[in-house]
């Protein structure tokens, strides 16, 4: 008889067959796509319809699918359900994983499991080697495989390159682990500001294992030896992380780290004389039978063409986008015109614009976590493309990197993002009055009222409703975002309702629904309505909607959230030409006016477009100006001598920059920074005057602390007051940095969800 293993997790299949002496014939892992049934039977089908040679070689057998002279264990997230519709006994995973070391690792004391949307931490007896005591993640998925999945794909490198990379920093960059969404949203910072990607990779290892202490070890202590094991085993950068972050001589990585748990479910079974034979045709059934279907959203209707333009934009705004016969009009003598740049999370957009504001040339590209890289590309392509016919004469910078690229290419004016977006807009249609965009970790919502931007709003740290979020689903699918995701999202009947909260419950809805055999094209469908009721919700926020809506960035060039946000609001949506770049476009507009308002001061800043021909170095060093300690990126461009710092927590070195990009002759103080210095002399003062004037007076010999957070914050003089009068002596906790957020994250046992 043979003995089969089946661990199927919410990413992957392990497979493993052993023999009666229990020496293993075979073993496989494979990654299931979120089709984890399908998977499964094509496997255990191989398996069965194969017979072992005594040399355990596979051999053809001509026999029906069923599991002939073969005991199938099961475990694993996705094989509860598997093995419920085969009719066995399903062995959990803490027990299967805990059995294997147990037999096979009698040594090992601790194991830290991580696959790819599970963790978990097992403690053995050391007597026998039982299972002690365990620990498992939440619905939070920020400390998994998938999570560094994603961020080695949003880096355009393998996973393998990743666990390369990753032991090679000397200095990983601090990253928040306690939120996937925090945690891509400190990367992303990291990008802009040019850290290398070797730091930004290991700094990603040290916030898995951070989260991994805080919210699953949660102030438990790792006896060793420690074993970590499941599929991020694999990766070199975490066994680093976990070493020298638990002060670790050694982690140990067995040969079959991700197979533990398929193993432990065979000798478990074995051992205890459990032979379950099972019937795979009870797997084919369920594929092919009807599954009962909950009532969806409508389904979408796909819309006009996306490059459609209502009627009220004038004919000549159409002309003026139309790129290919703008460029044509370009002849021999210089062309004044201006450029726009939108350094973005996920891509890099130029714009080139002549006096009239005609769209010269454009570039949209992806800034892959190099956004310097990205920004010379443009330039190289677009000086190629216009070559001597224009001459610059102003330059603007948007985006989350507006300015570092500022500074690197010697722009004239910085704008937000908002200001931008809302510039190309009005230029469009002057009578636009809402503005929707949305793109890799961004969303915006613009209000506009007469051509002046009356509200705004833009969402906070959770990325759910954005393109890198649909990006990520749709690649687990195994979808093009670009060729198949609306095609297969119109053809949905029956749109599945995945919520429109936190990105990660609805990634977990998502892999439900597929493990129920739910149609992908519902789900992508599906995928479209959250994104819009993520934005309405969350975004908009009950703000006024008007009827003249345009829907710009990235995220526009999807047909089947234009047809979700037309069918969710019963309003028509215009996505105009060259929405993908408007954030550029509304800068190079912004930049043309400012040096027209200027024109008798000093002429542009900017570089030339020959800047993409001149090398750089990056190096960093540490400030010593609080207790944050923030590591501060020193660019160096060949040719210049001073050098561009990035990377401070505060505006230490930005406050010369905002001067120098700042059209406004005055600068406003600080009032936040005013406030707190009033709190402070205020309590320092009074504590002065207690000690000095109180010190004869009986105390109560007890110290009180005082944490400098919440209500504490806004009225610190009056609570130190109170309770030094009262006889205590009061201590106040120092400003929040980064020591005391580590320390409490680390320790504290309530799940957080904490933006550091």
């Amino acid at each position: 008889m043979r003995f089969i293993g089946l661990d199927a997790g919410s990413v992957s299949i392990k497979l493993v067959v052993f023999d009666e002496k229990e020496n293993r014939l075979f073993s496989h892992y494979e990654r299931h796509k979120g089709h984890p049934i399908s998977v499964a039977l094509k496997l255990l089908k191989a398996i069965t319809s194969k017979t072992w040679g005594d040399n355990s070689t596979l051999q053809k057998q001509n026999s029906k699918p069923f599991i002939i002279d073969s005991s199938l264990s099961i475990t694993g997230s996705a094989g509860r359900l598997i093995a419920s519709l085969l009719g066995i006994e399903p062995v959990n995973e803490i027990v299967a994983l805990s059995y294997s070391n147990q037999r096979l690792f009698p040594h090992i004391n601790t194991i830290i499991e991580m696959g790819g949307e599970d963790s978990k931490l097992i403690i053995l007896d050391k007597k026998g080697g039982s299972l002690k005591d365990f620990s498992m993640n939440s619905v939070c998925a920020a400390g998994t495989g998938s999570f560094l999945d994603q961020q080695a794909e949003r880096l355009k490198i393998s996973i393998e390159e990743f666990c390369e990379l990753a032991v090679k920093s000397s200095k990983p960059s601090r990253i928040a682990g306690r939120c996937s969404v925090f945690a891509k949203s400190d990367m992303i910072h990291l990008q802009q500001i040019a850290t290398p990607v070797e730091d930004i990779v290991a700094g990603l290892c040290f916030a898995v294992a951070r989260n991994f202490k805080g919210s699953i070890l949660k102030g438990r202590k790792l006896i060793p030896p420690v074993s970590f094991q499941g599929g991020v085993a694999a990766n070199k950068g975490m066994v680093r992380a976990f070493k020298e972050l638990f002060n670790l001589e050694d982690v140990f990585v067995p040969r079959d780290f991700q197979f533990m748990g398929a193993i432990g479910a065979v000798l478990k079974n074995k051992h205890e004389g459990i032979i379950q034979n099972a019937d795979l045709k009870k797997l084919e059934d369920f594929l092919s039978s009807e599954k009962p279907v909950e009532a969806g959203h409508t389904p979408l209707n796909e819309p006009n063409q996306i490059s459609d333009i209502k009627h009220q934009v004038e004919i000549t705004k159409e002309i003026n986008f139309n790129i290919n016969a703008n460029a044509s009009r370009l002849n021999d003598s210089q062309t004044k015109a201006y450029l726009g740049i939108d350094i973005g999370s996920i891509s890099t957009n130029l714009a080139v614009i002549d006096k009239h504001g005609r769209l010269l040339a454009k570039r949209y590209l992806m800034t892959a976590g190099r956004p310097i890289e990205a920004v010379k590309q443009g330039f190289s392509e677009i000086s190629e493309e216009l070559g001597d016919r224009v001459k610059i004469m102003g330059v603007g910078t948007t985006g989350s990197g507006r300015y570092m690229i500022a500074d690197y290419v010697g722009a004239d004016i910085v704008k937000n993002e908002i200001t931008a977006h809302a510039t190309a807009a009005v230029f469009i249609d002057k009578t636009v009055d809402t503005v929707f965009e949305i793109g890799g970790q961004d969303s915006k919502y613009i209000s506009i009222k007469d051509g002046v931007v009356v509200d705004f709003e833009m969402n906070k740290a959770c990325a759910a409703g954005t393109g890198s979020f649909l990006e990520e689903q749709a690649e687990k699918l195994n979808i093009s975002i670009k060729e198949e995701f609306s095609k297969c999202a119109f053809s949905s009947k029956n749109p599945c309702r995945l919520g429109e909260r936190c990105t990660v419950f609805m990634e977990n809805s998502l892999m439900a629904n597929l493990q129920k055999g739910v149609d992908k094209n519902d789900l992508l469908a599906g995928l479209a309505y959250s994104i819009v009721q993520n934005y309405i919700n969350r975004v908009v926020l009950g703000k006024r909607i008007g009827d003249n809506i345009f829907f710009l960035g990235g995220v526009a060039f999807n047909k089947a959230v234009v047809a979700a946000f037309e069918q969710y609001l019963g309003k028509k949506i215009t996505v105009p030409l060259h929405h993908e770049v408007a954030g550029a476009i509304g800068m190079a507009l912004i930049a043309m006016r400012h040096v027209e308002a200027s024109r008798f001061s000093r002429p542009t800043s900017f570089k030339g477009f020959g800047l993409s021909k001149r090398p750089y170095e990056i190096s960093s060093f540490e400030c010593k100006g609080c207790p944050n300690t923030c590591e501060i990126n020193r660019v160096k461009i060949m040719g210049e001598e001073n050098f561009l710092f990035y990377g401070g927590r505060c505006e230490k070195y930005d406050i010369t920059r905002n001067k120098k990009y700042s059209d406004s002759k005055h600068i406003t103080e600080d009032f936040f920074q005013f406030r707190e210095e009033m709190l402070w002399n205020e309590h320092n003062n009074h504590k002065a005057s207690t000690v000095t004037h109180h010190t004869s007076r009986i105390t109560r010999n007890v110290k009180l602390g005082i944490p400098y957070v919440f209500f504490f914050h806004d009225f610190l003089p009056f609570w130190t007051s109170l309770l030094w009068e009262l006889g205590f002596d009061v201590e106040v906790s120092p400003m929040t940095n980064r020591q005391i957020v580590n320390t409490g994250l680390e320790t504290v046992l309530a799940e957080t969800c904490f933006p550091v």
